[in-house]
This record gives C-alpha cells, structure tokens and sequence, in this order.
C-alpha cells in the first residue's frame, strides 16, 4: 500500500472538492471548459489566416464557388444533352421557352462567374478590371461565342457517341451512352472546358475538369488537343496531360498515361511541349504509360496493355510485350490444426 505524501492528498482533496458539488455545477463547468477550448481553436485558426495567402480568399476579389461552377456545368449539359440530364420533359411546344429561359440562365451564370474569375487575374497583375473599358465587351464577347458554339459541339459530341456506341458491344443505344458512360461525361466536360481555356478563362475550366476528375477518375487537363470521335471506354484512372495532341477516332481503355517524362525541367513553362502526340485512328489498351513531348504514336497504331513508352513509333506499328515470364505453382494446402 502506497504511503500518503502531499501530492496524493491533493488529489483527493481536491476530488473531495469535486464531491461535494451538485451535477448543475459541474455540468457548468463542464460548458465553460468546452467554450473555452472552442474559442482557443478558433483564435488558433484566426492567428493562422495571413500566414498562407495562397490558400485563402480573404479580403481579396471574390471568386465563384466550386459548388457555383458545378451547377453552371450541369446547366450547359442539360442544353447539350436535353432531356437525359435531368427529370425533365421536353416537348414541341415546351422546347423553345424552356432552351429559351435555360440558355439565359446559363449567360447570366457564365457572364458573373467569368468577370469574377477575370477581374481575380487582372488584380493579380495590379490592375483593376472595372478600369478597362473593354471589359464587359471582353465579358459578354466570350459568353455568346461559347453560346453559339453551343450546336458545333452538339455534333463533335455526337460523334464521340458514335464511337463509343461502335466500339463497345455492351452499349445497347446511343441514350444509354449519355445517361450512363463516364467516359462521355469526361469528354463532354472536357470539351466545355477546352473552349473556355482557349477564350483565355481561368480557373473555371480547371475546376470543371477537377470535378469530373473527382467523380469518375477521369482526368483530362483542359489544355490538351482532342479530336472527334474519341472513345475513353470505362475511363477510370485515364489521365491525359496539358499538352497531349490526340487526332481522331482515337479509342483508350482505363488506366493509360499520356504523361511528361520531366516535369520538373518545365516547372515555369507549363505549355512547353512535354505530353506525347497520337496520331488518328490509334488505339491504346489498357495499362499503357506513353511520356514525352517528342513522343509520337503514328496513325493506325495499336499500343498493347501495360507498354511503357517513351519513344516514337511510326504508323501502322503494333507494340505490345511478347511472351511475358508468367510463373505458376500449385501450393500444397495444409490441415488446420
């Protein structure tokens, strides 16, 4: 048994203490106790803010939301994709007030969103965008090109549909595509995107990508080249970098890499030439990794799953491993005890 010093007799002391308080009193204790530790933690996250700038909006021109852009993007596919986006009914008589109220709310949105985005990057250079006096012409001139591309990508998108629908045996129409395939979606986005950052937008084609990025695995940065009828079958774990060229009627599986063999080397030049180029009518299995910028896979090429590339192959050239080592064993199974 341990002897009694001072320090045992002021635990129990103070647990005598304790004792003889009613549960309302400690209960009060108990909510100044958890106050205090809330207001230490806000206080800690208050003395935080100013230390990182880059990852904060405080203070400074207000950017759209990421939740604001997604909703902008299920509104311009809902005027690509009518009636399979959301539970809606189109009719003769309905469509041209709906198209009609839906393609105003979708300027309205693109128009606030891209002088919030632009005005953020002319402060960043030190300007004040509401000084420019083209500014809401430059505005208003990028929504009603991206408006009246709208019918033009309708038919590139259709046209991946198509090639999709050819060259999967397990799509059973062309509706199912768009209501179901990630891989349209991706390219769907994509495409979006590529117009806005071909129109100098910032973030905005970022964020519509990442989001896509986020629900199916599926990343295509919004400055690579794609051309018509691209078929990304299952998509996932499909990336395609910045400055990948893709031609037409280009078919790829999951998990393939069209990546920059250094990245670092181009850290500062983000549009040098360091993703590779695939020529028209390439298809790519699944697993392939093909880096560099001087990387070119030449028309009619097939490249074999899990092939590591990092150099040009020319038209018409098969790639794939031949005669992989396989070993097998048969294990003999034990008896439990």
């Amino acid at each position: 048994m341990m002897a009694p010093n001072d320090e045992n007799l002021e635990i129990v002391s103070a647990f005598a203490d304790n004792s003889q308080l009613s549960p309302v009193t400690l209960q009060d204790e108990s909510e100044e106790h958890r106050k205090q530790r809330l207001k230490n933690a806000v206080d800690g996250l208050l003395a935080s803010y100013g230390k990182y700038p880059e990852i904060e909006g405080i203070g400074t021109t207000p950017l759209p939301s990421k939740e604001n852009i997604v909703r902008l993007l299920e509104g311009i596919q809902v005027l690509l994709f009518p009636g399979l986006i959301r539970q809606e009914r189109f009719d003769s008589l309905n469509l041209p007030y709906a198209m009609g109220q839906r393609t105003t709310t979708v300027f309205e949105q693109l128009q606030e969103y891209l002088e919030e985005v632009l005005c953020w990057e002319y402060s960043q250079g030190g300007e004040d965008c509401h000084q420019r006096e083209d500014f809401r012409d430059q505005v208003e001139g990028i929504v009603f090109e991206f408006l009246e591309y709208l019918p033009e990508l309708r038919g590139i998108l259709a046209e991946d549909v198509d090639a999709i629908f050819a060259g999967d045996p397990a799509a059973t129409s062309k509706r199912e595509i768009v209501l179901a395939y990630p891989g349209l979606q991706a390219l769907s986005v994509y495409r979006i995107a590529h117009f806005l950052h071909n129109h100098g937008v910032p973030l905005i084609p970022r964020i519509m990508t990442e989001h896509v990025h986020s629900r199916f695995g599926i990343d295509i940065h919004p400055n690579a080249r794609l051309g018509r009828g691209i078929m990304l079958d299952h998509g996932t774990a499909v990336v395609i970098g910045a400055t990948t060229t893709i031609g037409d009627n280009v078919r790829m599986y999951q998990g393939i890499t069209l990546g920059a063999l250094s990245p670092k080397k181009h850290k500062g030049h983000p549009l040098d030439k360091r993703h590779p180029t695939i020529e028209d009518n390439v298809i790519i299995y699944s697993g392939a990794t093909i880096l560099g910028g001087d990387t070119v896979i030449g028309a009619g090429s097939i490249i074999g799953g899990n092939i590591w590339l990092t150099h040009s192959v020319p038209p018409n050239s098969r790639v794939y491993l031949k005669d992989p080592s396989l070993q097998q064993e048969v294990r003999e199974r034990k008896a439990f005890a």
